[in-house]
């Protein structure tokens, strides 16, 4: 293990997420489903996280959880009271066999900073930090409410009570360089984090940074200037000992995230909160959870009627197929078709590989890392 990382057993394992929608403000590159931070009913939530928390218990059986996510939003603004409640009902509704991963999403900011603490005490042993960037000016394009200083302060103080540490940056912002960006990032990795994830600025339709682009106050990177920096992003992780283990994601040996390794390798996971998703297998049926987007709505469904706040839509095979090539074709693991869906697909898999997309092994198929570098076309390829 690596710093306080969760042994990785190689199953899909079982995982919950808690989706937190509040923050203190909405960044303009932000399309999840947020909220502005108004006053919060702390005692009605706990009721409502409670009762949705039973009612996957119910229909999950009896499963060994491995992880825990608290996301959002920004779940760090919780109070740890709450926190440790959730935790202590995830260990009360499923089983547990040794340690799981509880990781928390946080912002650098001093207010947070000053909670590390309780929330390791809480039962949090993973925290995830959204720096975005240790550049002044990068963030205040980004609309980030901490500065620089204050990233690099939160970052070291995480790392001291919580070891397990990961933090994301965001790349591929107007007019960046290659130079520019490996600067940055040996700035970052030289905190000594054993994980990060690194995502392209992405222009999501309905944020403000859409409208900015839309009205030309400024154009991101095109496709050939953000694949430099992609190859820079590889390039420099590798050679600080953070080799990619999904596109997105780099780690040290033993502290790869077991939460998102569920996701990648096609395991089950239930969603919990205001427009949280999951998926669920029951009697041998896979099954899409998505709950009520609005607080105010969810809040009153999950308490009152339980079922309303949650729907559950059974995937066609064709469905579950497709997810399961999308998520595992990100990992470096793969993924591990059965003889049916082999036979489906082995024909362009082979073009693939005679292109040198794609590496056919004996029970599995993996991207390689040019196939990584235009996965949507791959995958688009893969299941015509």
């Amino acid at each position: 293990m690596t710093g306080g990382c969760v042994t990785d057993d190689g199953t899909p394992g079982f995982a919950v997420y808690l989706h937190w929608p509040y923050c203190e403000q909405i960044c303009p590159y932000c399309d999840f489903n947020v909220r502005l931070n108004r006053a919060v009913d702390d005692r009605a939530w706990q009721d409502a996280l409670q009762t949705s928390l039973r009612q996957f218990g119910a229909r999950s059986g009896q499963r060994t959880l491995t992880s825990l996510y608290f996301g959002g939003g920004t779940p760090s603004l919780m109070p740890p009271a709450l926190v440790a409640s959730v935790i202590d009902q995830c260990r009360r509704i499923w089983r547990v066999d040794g340690p799981i991963e509880i990781t928390l999403e946080a912002n650098p900011t001093d207010a947070e900073r000053s909670r590390f603490e309780d929330f390791r005490a809480a039962g949090v042993n993973r925290l995830s930090l959204g720096v975005q960037s240790f550049d002044d000016e990068a963030l205040r394009f980004l609309g980030r409410n901490h500065g620089a200083a204050e990233a690099r302060d939160a970052l070291d103080a995480a790392l001291s009570v919580f070891g397990n540490v990961s933090f994301d940056m965001i790349y591929a912002l107007p007019d960046e360089t290659p130079a520019a960006w490996r600067r940055a990032l040996r700035a970052g990795v030289s905190h000594g984090a054993p994980h990060l994830s690194l995502y392209q600025l992405t222009i999501e339709a309905g944020t403000a940074f859409a409208r900015a682009v839309e009205r030309a106050a400024w154009s991101p990177p095109d496709n050939d200037a953000a694949a430099e920096l992609y190859d820079v992003t590889q390039e420099e992780t590798a050679r600080a000992g953070l080799p990619a283990y999904e596109v997105s994601n780099h780690a040290r040996a033993g502290a790869r995230s077991r939460h998102n390794l569920t996701y990648w390798r096609g395991g089950d996971y239930v969603g919990v909160g205001p427009g949280a998703h999951g998926r669920l297998t029951i009697d041998g049926r896979r099954y899409a959870i998505e709950t009520i987007r609005s607080p105010k709505d969810w809040l009153s469904a999950a308490t009152s009627d339980a079922d309303r706040a949650t729907t559950f839509t059974p995937l066609s095979d064709d469905d579950a197929f497709t997810e399961k090539v999308a998520m595992g074709l990100r990992s470096v693991e793969g993924v591990r078709p059965t003889p049916s869906e082999w036979s489906w697909i082995e024909p362009r898999a082979r073009m693939l590989e005679g292109d040198g997309l794609l590496m056919i092994e004996p029970e599995r198929i993996v991207a390689t890392a040019h196939g990584r570098r235009v996965l949507n076309a791959v995958t688009a390829a893969l299941l015509v």
